[in-house]
């Protein structure tokens, strides 16, 4: 193995055990905000509220995420993000809305650093021959972390109605330990290295203002302008599969009495897709690169189209499954159908193969087009991506899940056809040479 692929195995192997923490507590976080309100009525924290205003914080630092990356380097960027998941995560130990509220706001700033860190590191050890295979890699180990924490939590809350105080503390707890052993991993990255072999890292350092000069110069562009629209979809994807669905599953009573359980199950076919359509897409990276390398395989647009497909599927099944109050609270609602839990479950796992078909191609075209200017492509990536997610948030204490679908489709529709123009100018961008 050489030293590139190292690289990226590590980084995919820390940002797994961070996550394994941070994905599994967003997707138990509005359950177990709910129970915390049973058990002290003076806390009046809210799971949508708390990950909205994380996105929000998300979505305005990623204009000045580029500069901190480029003063600190990628490593000691992601570092630091890193410790504010981990702070995050505790502060789950000391029930207090405010604490919770402040948290959420560190955790927007962390993930800001530590995503532009990861998505320049990525590059850096990349070239156009691998750029498919290394963040195909890189996205089959990050959704480990969604089986391993969902595996966790679907025997810890098994046979459980209510989420009591000790449950809660054995989970902070295992989540806790699990992302700061992830945070420690971060210190063993080594410097990148170019294709030639010879270290590599950012640049020389720019002033904030510079950078942001930069950024919004990218930003009008007319192709990243078209790219915005993918982003904006796999943010509202991102939100509603993560901290809408799940949820949603473990309020719907008719589904069976075992609905809380299902919650960490719903979470574990979720990793499931998204691991496997990132390995899927790791072997077949020759098969997935532009034309410019001279592949005859079915091309970047191809894996979105099937990522098109399998989301209408999953919505159109969650339409007929689910009832419209069920991102709320306990709900005995019937939809069109009777509840299924067999259908719920293979839902979640279509959303996150899904998810992997839209965000492994989008990586790909980013490392491709952007190769020399990284670090902004990737926050703008990461801003319109969490502003989508900070919308989808807000508006889920407010519209229930029909409306909330009706928008995932719009918005698929248009981030696809967005994908494909790009895609396309850049595959004829290279016919010229």
């Amino acid at each position: 193995m050489d030293k590139r692929l190292m690289n990226v195995s590590l980084l995919g192997l820390s940002f797994m055990l961070v996550f394994t923490a941070f994905q599994t507590m967003g997707n138990i976080e509005k359950i177990v905000l709910e129970s915390i309100q049973n058990d002290y009525p003076t806390f009046t924290g809210d799971g949508y509220i708390s990950l909205s205003i994380i996105y929000v914080v998300f979505a305005l630092s990623s204009w000045v995420s580029p500069s901190i990356v480029s003063c600190v380097g990628s490593r000691k960027s992601m570092f630091i993000g890193s410790c504010c998941y981990t702070l995050f995560l505790i502060s789950f130990l000391l029930p207090s809305t405010e604490l919770l509220y402040l948290m959420s706001a560190l955790i927007g700033l962390g993930a800001s650093i530590i995503w532009t860190g990861q998505g320049t590191y990525l590059t850096l050890n990349s070239d156009p021959t691998t750029m498919s295979r290394n963040s195909g890699i890189f996205w089959a180990l990050l959704q480990m972390s969604m089986f391993l924490g969902n595996t966790f939590v679907y025997f810890v809350l098994r046979d459980k109605s209510h989420l009591d105080e000790s449950t809660r503390t054995l989970l902070f707890t295992v989540l806790t330990v699990v992302c700061f052993l992830g945070t420690l991993l971060f210190l063993l990255l080594r410097s990148s290295v170019s294709f030639e072999g010879a270290e590599n890292e950012q640049g020389i350092p720019l002033s904030i203002t510079n950078e942001l000069k930069n950024s919004i110069a990218l930003f009008l562009t007319e192709d990243m302008c078209l790219l915005n629209m993918s982003f904006f979809f796999t943010g509202l994807h991102l939100s509603f599969f993560s901290g809408v669905y799940s949820s949603s599953i473990g309020f719907t009573k008719q589904i069976g009495p075992n609905s809380k359980q299902l919650v960490g199950l719903s979470g574990v076919f979720i990793g499931a897709g998204e691991i496997i359509g990132g390995l899927l897409f790791s072997i077949l990276g020759k098969k997935t690169t532009t034309a410019e390398l001279g592949s005859k395989g079915f091309g970047h647009s191809a894996v979105v189209a099937l990522g098109f497909i399998i989301n209408i599927i999953a919505y159109g099944l969650i339409f007929i499954n689910l009832p419209d109050d069920a991102p709320f609270k306990d709900t005995d609602t019937i939809s069109f159908i009777q509840p299924n839990q067999y259908i719920a479950i293979f839902c979640s796992f279509l959303l996150g193969f899904g998810d992997s078909c839209f965000n492994t191609q989008l990586y790909n075209v980013i490392g491709q087009k952007y190769s020399e200017n990284s670090a902004p492509a990737i926050a703008l990536f990461n801003f319109m991506k969490s502003i989508a997610a900070a919308i989808s948030f807000f508006y889920s204490n407010l519209f229930g899940m029909y409306v909330q679908l009706t928008l995932l489709m719009i918005t698929l529709i248009m981030g696809s056809l967005s994908f494909f123009k790009v895609d396309k100018s850049l595959e004829n961008r290279y016919k010229e040479f």
